[in-house]
């Protein structure tokens, strides 16, 4: 089981977050080093607004859509069947 926590790293440590799971004593750990490089969520100066990163919630509504036959057999893969 992987289990992702942030943390951060200073004058040597790793300070975490927030606490792990339990696991058991000596299991192994893998550390990744995030460089800065913009990956931090930004929040839009007017959310709601189309245009202001992203789309309103609903807007698309009535216009996507999927076709009857969606959930029906995929005759392409018989062969694997």
């Amino acid at each position: 089981m992987l289990t992702a926590i942030k943390g951060t790293y200073s004058n040597g440590r790793i300070i975490l977050h927030e606490t792990p799971p339990p696991v058991e004593e000596g299991a192994e750990v893998v550390v990744t080093f995030l460089r800065d490089s913009g990956l931090r969520t930004i929040k839009p100066e007017k959310p709601n607004v189309v245009g202001a990163q992203g789309v309103r919630f609903g807007s698309l509504f009535g216009k996507v859509g999927l076709p009857d036959t969606f959930n029906g057999p995929l005759y392409d893969l018989n062969e694997y069947m």
